[in-house]
């Protein structure tokens, strides 16, 4: 599978089967990761992290305890897109990771990146 990551009228595909998401909440700059699955059906979250809890980010019932992370799988079906914004307030963006690397999405506010399997071309699929 591969992963098409939609900013600034480009596309970028990545051939990944799996990526973890990972941010700042803009109020309790509590750390945030994702990991999720890239599905012909769409994104399927795998597990979540949230590092301590803070107004409106208590973990939900059912999460552990894991080397100072609340885990827990948010029981959602898979979605058909992602569609992360930039506040501006939290210092920095989205980090996309891979098993090869890293990298900064949306450093700055504005703008949406939308991420989303690619179509059987590797390239985004119509909306």
């Amino acid at each position: 599978m591969s992963l098409c990551i939609l900013a600034a009228g480009k596309t970028v595909t990545l051939t990944v089967a799996s990526f973890t998401l990972a941010w700042t909440h803009s109020v309790e700059k509590t750390h945030w990761q994702e990991d999720w699955k890239v599905l012909p059906s769409g994104l399927q979250i795998v597990e979540a992290r949230i590092k301590g809890s803070g107004a409106g980010m208590e973990p939900p019932e059912g999460a552990v305890l894991r080397d100072g992370w609340w885990a827990y799988t948010p029981a959602i079906k898979p979605q058909p897109r992602l569609v992360l914004a930039a506040s501006g307030a939290t210092g920095g963006g989205w980090t996309l990771c891979t098993v090869e690397d890293c990298r900064e999405l949306a450093q700055a506010a504005g703008g949406t990146i939308v991420l989303e399997p690619c179509g059987p071309e590797g390239f985004s699929q119509p909306r």
